[in-house]
């Protein structure tokens, strides 16, 4: 009778034990989170594909650095820029890290994270074209502008005389601009500074009239959630103070560009 008592105890203090493991697996999982990420794919150096088809770029390298502040698997994903936002609210994927402006437009779909870099916008031209680059001076001039980004809503807001070519990749338009398709094409400054006029195509181009941005330009660059999503950008906002705070976004930028981003 004893041996059965004190074999019962056992049983019971194995099976608490069991309980408690599992207790233990279950919080563990719980606070191992798991987010899709989404980023453009066609946009170097921000996010682009090397020879192996596998996602680099400013853009992405930061996802990962995100990723590893808030201990979270993360999967990168490319997406066309027309349907990333689409693609978020029909939850595709949790997170939009792809340089994108915050607009007012943009905000009445998706929340935004804190400001991770800033954006300024530029005309590039043939050298030694005129630096007025107002609506009234390139009335019926052809220009070139990626389809679905804030310099395309800037356009079509501002330069209605203008003949505007629509294209689905920076770099469609900056071909069209070498082949004298369009006579001027208007982007991201950092993106053609560090990109298009680079190239030996590019060497009888350059930026024409002032830096622009704010107003449909958008006010810097955030990561974007699903509206109402706050717990999720409580922790992206945290990792980016993070990653700011140890060095890691200035030595990820210093990766890519010569200047700071912010």
């Amino acid at each position: 009778m004893a041996f059965a008592a004190t074999l019962a105890r056992m049983n019971r203090r194995f099976a608490c034990a069991l309980l408690l493991c599992a207790s233990c697996v279950g919080a563990s999982y719980a606070q191992s989170a798991s987010y899709r990420i989404a980023t453009e794919g066609t946009y170097p150096p921000w996010s682009f594909k090397d020879a192996q088809g596998n996602l680099q770029g400013w853009d992405v390298d930061i996802a990962n650095a995100l990723c590893e502040k808030m201990k979270a698997k993360c999967e990168i994903i490319s997406q066309d820029w027309d349907g990333i936002i689409p693609g978020l609210v029909a939850r595709k994927f949790d997170i939009i890290i792809a340089s994108m402006a915050i607009t007012d437009q943009r905000k009445q779909k998706v929340d935004f994270s804190d400001k991770y870099k800033d954006t300024i916008s530029r005309f590039v031209a043939k050298k030694g074209a005129p630096a007025d680059v107002s609506p009234t001076a390139l009335k019926g001039k052809t220009i070139g502008v990626q389809r679905g980004s804030i310099q395309a809503g800037f356009l079509s807001q501002n330069y209605k005389d203008s003949d505007l070519k629509f294209y689905d990749t920076p770099q469609a338009a900056e071909l069209d601009l070498v082949a004298g398709r369009v006579d001027y094409i208007f982007g991201n400054m950092v993106t053609y500074f560090v990109g298009f006029l680079k190239t030996p195509e590019a060497a009888s181009f350059a930026f024409v009239g002032p830096e622009m941005k704010g107003g449909l330009l958008g006010d810097g660059n955030g990561i974007a959630v699903r509206k109402g999503d706050t717990a999720l950008l409580e922790k992206i906002n945290a990792a980016l103070a993070a990653i700011r705070a140890d060095g890691t976004y200035d030595r990820i930028t210093a990766k890519y560009f010569p200047f700071k981003l912010m």
